[in-house]
């Protein structure tokens, strides 16, 4: 099991974040997990409304770039779009961390209704609360904690 885990995405304001939260629910509570972007952003409300929908929040967090992470040492980095994957990829360079892609969609770009909007958000949500569970938790055999 990685002790330190980083998700990054473009701007840390939705896949990362929920990501981080969804792990920090789900993993060991002493496994670090932190969240960035490849550039800066702005927190997302419609965040807050699809992890409040499975008893998550937040709280006060703030969307942060790479460059601003106190901490630069992870065993696991996750990226969740291209522009993180290239990221991830060039920040590893010459260091012995792995690398896992999960590509997630953009759930900003869905248009229509509030619900259909929220609806993206929720496919994102979902997908990551899978893929921790089956290749973070179910993979290094740890019984969930909660999600």
């Amino acid at each position: 099991m990685p002790g330190a885990i980083l998700f990054i995405c473009g701007m840390n304001a939705i896949r990362s974040p929920m990501a981080e939260v969804i792990a920090r629910s789900m993993l060991p509570s002493n496994t670090y997990i932190r969240s960035a972007g490849v550039r800066a952003g702005e927190r997302d409300p419609f965040v807050d409304v699809v992890l409040d929908e499975i008893g998550l929040s937040l709280g006060r967090y703030l969307p942060q770039r790479l460059e601003e992470l106190e901490d630069d040492y992870f065993d696991l980095i996750v990226s969740l779009s291209p522009p993180a994957h290239h990221a991830a990829l060039e920040l590893t360079r010459s260091t012995a961390i792995d690398v896992v892609y999960w590509p997630m969609p953009d759930p900003t770009v869905v248009q229509g209704t509030r619900e259909q909007i929220l609806e993206g958000y929720r496919d994102v949500r979902d997908r990551l609360t899978g893929l921790i569970e089956s290749q973070l938790v179910r993979r290094n055999g740890i019984a969930a904690q909660s999600a």
